[in-house]
């Protein structure tokens, strides 16, 4: 079963992203910080990692690409409300696969789910 991890501060967007990835056959794990996230990250290993980057904890969500992009390429979508053509750019170039712009379709996002994980031979 692919695994995917979401990383975001808001427990409502989070759980709404996790229940529609389950409802689609994904096995997922959620947490609402930037330290969780690396830690889970280590952990359970994911497929696939939905990250926002307005995260608590001490860690901004390019800290935790960063961290991840260390040691892995696993697959990447940024999804937050940082709309600017700086913060896009930085996310691609850091190592997101993708970035999405809150407020978002759920029905977008598990497109672009399937396409990034379809990319990465995992679909």
């Amino acid at each position: 079963m692919t695994k995917i991890l979401v990383v975001e501060d808001s427990q409502e967007v989070a759980d709404a992203v996790g229940d529609m990835l389950e409802a689609e056959g994904y096995e997922v794990v959620v947490t609402y910080s930037g330290p969780d996230g690396i830690q889970l990250f280590q952990q359970v290993r994911p497929d696939l990692v939905i990250l926002d980057l307005m995260l608590p904890g001490g860690m901004h969500g390019f800290d935790v690409l960063k961290a991840m992009r260390e040691y892995t390429n696993v697959p990447v979508i940024m999804l937050t409300g940082r709309d600017q053509e700086v913060d896009r750019v930085v996310g691609i170039e850091m190592g997101a696969d993708d970035y999405m712009v809150k407020p978002f379709s759920m029905r977008e996002l598990l497109a672009r789910v399937k396409v990034v994980l379809r990319r990465a031979g995992l679909a």
